[in-house]
Parts: structure tokens; C-alpha cells; sequence
């Protein structure tokens, strides 16, 4: 299976680092197409806007036995959204195509599934997570996702629930989110899937530069938009690079989070610790795919095959 890049958001910084990814693949078996894109710059994008909407909308011709993935995210796809050709793409989806990438690239996934019901991956992209240091749990569970078409993750880290959760393999519980931030800059635009879309779903969110008291003000944005108290369960990836503030007098993210479950009369559970997000050790999660999940307080166990 092929690797086709594409750069729909921010601009490469330093080029010279994508060539331990490329010799990754290829070392794998992989033959990774269009690292051109890179080149791409326009102002802090990885091109116009016409040649970033270009590249997408030409996903719909690709073969269906590759996986499309994001070079890095930034900031752009939220210009492009109006002007994606979702059912043409959609239909490569069904037919074997995969597409995979997260931060800025949530806005992709889940408009997509807004738009078509149809699913896709939030995982690693090319340079942050493959250009480095490459994390063996990534690599295993990208491949986990992509080749066998399963989930399979259990969380031990202690958690706050006050009504264990089994598991139920005839549970009906979608799986969705991403980056919070875009997330919520989505609410009330077609390209966020609909309460009735992910009624009785798991989120996951994760962000990254955002302190506490934003990550709590966009909950409460989900929350009042509808969202949070129809899910079964929500789960928190990773949230750093914020520092804390002499304004803050021992306000932490599990203060923030208090909030959130207090708010929620603590009768949907919030877990922590999910490997997601902009971390070296993330998790290849499919939107759109139906999950089971078991959790206790002593950690949780996300299952899903498609």
C-alpha cells in the first residue's frame, strides 16, 4: 500500500527533515508519493489556496490501496471546507481509500463524516511523527488501524467514574473528535457531524498551547451546543504546552474538568490519559467507526474492528 502526502494547512518549516521519513517507509516497504507538496509556500500555508484544494479534491482519483496522510497541521483547511468535493472522495473511501491525520486535519475527518456518514482516520502525520524520533507505539498502532482494520488499547491510569462501563459488543457507540479547538470552531457550520450523528458516542479531545481555562471554556461550548451530555463517554487525549499563570491560583486542567463533570451531574463519564494528540506516542483512531468500550476506576479498554 502507498503513502500519498498532502499538505492542506501550514508550510513546512525546515524540508531537510523529511527524508528520515521517507527512507522509514520505504525501509517498510512503503513508497511514499507526492513529497513535493512540501515545497509548497504561500504566506503560512503549504500553498494558495487553490493549489491546497487542488490536492484534495484530487484524492477522488487516487487508487484505492493507499493511504492519503497529512504532511503536518497548522492552520488552512477551514478555508477550503465549501469547496471540498466530499461525495467524490467519500465514494474512493468506500472503495479501499484511506485518509489519516490530526490538528488542523480534524476539520477534514469530520466533515467528512458530517457530510457523507463516511469514516476516516485522527492518527499521525508525516513530519511530526515520522520525521524524529518515531515512536514503535505510533508505528503499531498506524499499522494496527490501517492494515488490520482494528482498535485495540487499554488505558491503565486511575480514573474518575462512578458507574463502571462494560463492554458490550453489540454496542452502538460512534467514535469522533479530534483537536478541540477545531472542533468547536465547527459548531454550526455543516461540517460537524450532528447531535443525532454521534447521539449515545465517545469523543476524544486533545489541543496543544491551550491553558486549562480555554480547554474548560470550549467544553462548556460542546456542552451547551448539545453534545456532551448525549455522549456515552468522553475522553481526554493530550493537552500541554501551556504554562500556568500567577492568575490562576492552583487552577489545574482536573480543576477544569471538575467543571465539565460537575456540569454533567457526573452521570457520563470523563476519562484521562487517552495516548492522542500532539505526544510522541499517539493512538491511529477512526472517526466514524463504531466503538466498545469497559471502563473502571482503575483505567479503560477502547475495542473496535471494522
Amino acid at each position: 500500500m502507498n503513502l500519498h502526502l498532502i499538505a492542506p494547512s501550514g508550510s513546512m518549516p525546515d524540508t531537510s527533515i523529511l527524508v528520515k521519513g521517507d527512507s522509514w517507509f520505504k525501509d517498510h516497504g512503503v513508497q511514499v508519493q507526492n513529497l513535493t507538496c512540501a515545497q509548497r509556500q504561500f504566506q503560512r500555508f503549504a500553498g494558495t489556496d487553490f493549489e491546497r484544494l487542488e490536492e484534495i479534491n484530487n484524492l477522488a482519483k487516487l487508487p484505492v490501496d493507499t493511504v492519503v496522510m497529512a504532511l503536518r497541521g497548522g492552520y488552512g483547511l477551514s478555508r477550503l471546507l465549501k469547496d471540498i468535493q466530499w461525495e467524490a472522495i467519500a465514494s474512493q473511501v468506500k472503495n479501499g481509500l484511506k485518509i489519516v491525520g490530526h490538528s488542523d486535519f480534524t476539520a477534514f475527518g469530520l466533515a467528512l463524516y458530517a457530510i457523507t456518514g463516511t469514516p476516516s482516520f485522527s492518527g499521525p502525520m508525516f513530519s511530526y511523527d515520522f520525521c524524529g524520533d518515531i515512536s514503535t507505539f505510533t508505528w503499531k498502532h498506524y499499522q494496527q488501524a490501517t492494515i488490520e482494520n482494528r482498535l485495540d488499547i487499554e488505558v491503565l491510569s486511575p480514573q474518575i467514574i462512578s458507574t463502571p462501563l462494560g463492554i458490550d459488543v453489540t454496542d452502538r457507540s460512534v467514535l469522533w473528535g479530534g483537536n478541540l479547538a477545531m472542533i468547536c470552531s465547527l459548531i454550526g457550520t455543516p461540517y460537524l457531524p450532528s447531535t443525532q450523528q454521534v447521539s449515545n458516542g465517545i469523543l476524544f479531545v486533545e489541543d496543544v498551547n491551550e491553558h486549562p481555562y480555554r480547554i474548560e471554556r470550549m467544553l462548556h461550548q460542546l456542552f451547551d451546543a448539545g453534545y456532551l451530555s448525549q455522549q456515552k463517554a468522553i475522553l481526554i487525549g493530550d493537552m500541554s504546552s501551556y504554562t500556568l499563570g500567577e492568575n490562576d491560583r492552583g487552577y489545574v486542567l482536573e480543576d477544569a474538568l471538575t467543571s465539565i463533570r460537575t456540569k454533567l451531574n457526573h452521570k457520563i463519564p470523563i476519562l484521562t490519559k487517552l495516548p492522542f494528540g500532539h505526544c510522541a506516542d499517539k493512538l491511529t483512531l477512526p472517526i466514524g467507526r463504531y466503538v466498545s468500550l469497559s471502563a473502571s476506576e482503575a483505567g479503560y479498554i477502547l475495542k473496535a474492528n471494522w
